[in-house]
C-alpha cells in the first residue's frame, strides 16, 4: 500500500478478507486493529515448521511501506517496542519472529529486501546468522526445512525467500555462503524443537 491510511482502509474492510493485529504508520504510530487474543487474517495459507495454520498461532504486524523503500527510523523504533511487549506477553522466542515472505515463500514478499532484520536481531527481537564460513557438503534445503521453511514449495522458491531475508539482493545459484548461513540458523534454531504445531 502507498500509505498507512490506504493500508488501514484495506485491513478494516471485510470485503478484502485480510486483517492484522497491528499496523505501524510511517511516522511510528501504532494502530491496533485486532485484539492480540483474537485471530487475524494476515498469513493466508502460510506455514512455518509444524505450524500449518499461521493465522491461529501468530500476531500479525503490518508496516506501511510501498515495498521498495527503506523503512523509516520512527517506524522501526515503534516496531522494536511493539515486538518487545508482544514477546513478553506471549513468551515468544526471537526465532519465532518471522516475515510473511518466510511463511509463504513465492506468495508473499513482505517485508521485503529493504527491511532491516539485522537491526531487529541486534535489539534482541529477531535473529541473525552468526557464521558465514563455507559449508559445501551440506543439504541446504533439508536445513532450511529444519529451520522452518516449508517443504511445500519448489527449491528455488525456498532459496529466494531465504535470501530475501538473510542475503537481500544476492542472486545466482545456491552457494556455500547460503549453506553456511542456513547451517548456523538450523543448528541454533530448529523450528520444531520448541514443540509448537497446528
Amino acid at each position: 500500500m502507498q500509505s498507512a491510511q490506504a493500508a488501514c482502509d484495506a485491513l478494516c474492510n471485510p470485503k478484502t478478507e485480510v486483517s492484522a493485529h497491528y499496523l505501524i504508520a510511517e511516522d511510528g504510530e501504532v494502530i491496533s486493529l485486532v485484539p492480540e487474543d483474537m485471530r487475524a487474517w494476515h498469513a493466508g495459507a502460510g506455514r512455518w515448521g509444524g505450524v500449518t495454520d499461521v493465522n491461529s498461532r501468530s500476531i500479525g504486524i503490518e508496516l506501511a511501506n510501498p515495498g521498495c523503500c527503506p523503512f523509516a527510523a520512527a517506524q522501526m523504533d515503534a516496531l522494536e517496542d511493539l515486538l518487545r511487549g508482544i514477546m513478553q506477553r506471549w513468551a515468544i522466542h526471537p526465532e519465532r519472529v518471522i516475515g510473511h515472505s518466510d511463511m509463504a515463500p513465492g506468495r508473499k514478499i513482505d517485508p521485503g529486501a529493504r527491511f532491516d532484520w539485522q537491526r531487529l536481531a541486534l535489539a534482541g527481537v529477531s535473529i541473525w546468522p552468526a557464521s558465514v564460513a563455507g559449508a559445501p557438503s551440506l543439504d541446504f534445503h533439508a536445513l532450511a526445512r529444519r529451520f522452518g521453511y516449508t517443504a511445500d514449495v519448489p527449491d528455488d522458491t525456498r532459496l529466494a525467500a531465504f535470501r530475501l531475508r538473510f542475503r537481500p539482493g544476492h542472486i545466482g545459484p545456491l552457494d556455500d555462503v547460503d549453506r553456511a548461513i542456513i547451517a548456523d540458523l538450523a543448528g541454533r534454531f530448529p523450528v520444531d524443537a520448541i514443540g509448537v504445531t497446528a
